[in-house]
Order: C-alpha cells, then structure tokens, then sequence
C-alpha cells in the first residue's frame, strides 16, 4: 500500500482493486497508517454526493533491508507471491517443502559476497531512492563475489528456478 500510494494518491477503492483486497480491510490498515504517520491525508473531493478521500505515503524515501528475515515471514511472503502468481494465470502446486526449499536458495543467492558492513551502508544511502539501493546492492554484491561465489549464486537461482517450474500446474493461455 505504502509504495501504491508513494507513486500517487488514491482512495481506498482504488487500492482495494489494486491489491484484490475489500475496501474494508484497505480502510483499517489505512487508518493504522495514518496513526503511524506513514499515510495521510492528501486531499478531499466532491463525487456526485460523496466525498472521495485520496491518500499519500508521507515519506520520500524507504528503506529496504536485505539482511536476515525471520525464517516465518519469509515463509509468509514467498508463499504470499506463489499464491499470486494465479492472479496472473501462473499456478504452481506448493508445499512446505518447496517453500522451505525455495527460502534455502534465495538466502544461499543472498548470501554472497556482501560483508554485514557493506550491506549496512548501502541500506543508510540518502541520496538514492528505494529502487535505486535495491540496485547497488546487486551491483555492489556482483562486483565483490569471487567466481566461485557467483557459481555458487547461480545454481541456487538456477535451483529455485527449477523448483518453481517444476511446481507449475498451470501457465496462462497465449
């Protein structure tokens, strides 16, 4: 929601469509993030006889962390973005154990060639946007690898990229 409404103000029916959610539960967490101050306000405005309320993120820049993650959340998000992917007609059988399997890869990938140091700095970055760090993390982790490491990163890809095609069900119609 925070990045949707950073890009551009919206109400809460137009996150809801985007986010496949009810206006209801984009209106609560709204109202979390307005008490948070990560959301406001931006603006009011007369539909027929409504009052349409557009919101806002309130910060310029957010901070993307790619440090350790609690191994239940990542099993929460990746199991998230496999369920989403029949959204767009991509469906995959899963299980534990190809999430846990597909989370062991990805953090095998991360893993490499940045110091905890390193991957501090470029998340304290000022000047860059939230994009931008994603992309200097990348640069900076392929620039420091050793061959091996980034054999190493490549066959954990190339490991979650056939876990994943080998758990689809069902492609989308071209």
């Amino acid at each position: 929601m925070i990045y949707l409404l950073r890009v551009k103000e919206m109400t809460v029916s137009q996150l809801a469509d985007q986010l496949g959610k009810t206006p209801q539960a984009i209106y609560h967490q709204i109202k979390k993030l307005i008490d948070t101050g990560l959301v406001e306000v931006a603006r009011e405005e007369r539909v027929d006889h409504f009052i349409e309320t557009y919101y806002r993120a309130t910060a310029e820049v957010f901070e993307f962390h790619h440090g350790e993650q609690d191994s239940r959340e990542s099993e929460k998000e990746l199991a998230e973005a496999f369920e989403a992917l029949s959204k767009v007609g991509i469906e995959l059988k899963v299980d534990p154990s190809m999430v846990a399997k597909a989370i062991e890869a990805q953090e095998k990938s991360s893993r490499l060639g940045l110091s905890p140091e390193l991957e501090k700095k470029i998340s304290e970055l000022q000047e860059v946007g939230f994009m931008t760090k994603g992309h200097v993390y990348k640069f900076a982790q392929m620039a420091l690898m050793s061959d091996k490491e980034f054999e190493e990163m490549v066959a954990a890809e190339r490991a979650l990229r056939k876990l994943i095609t080998s758990s689809v069900t069902k492609r989308p119609k071209s």
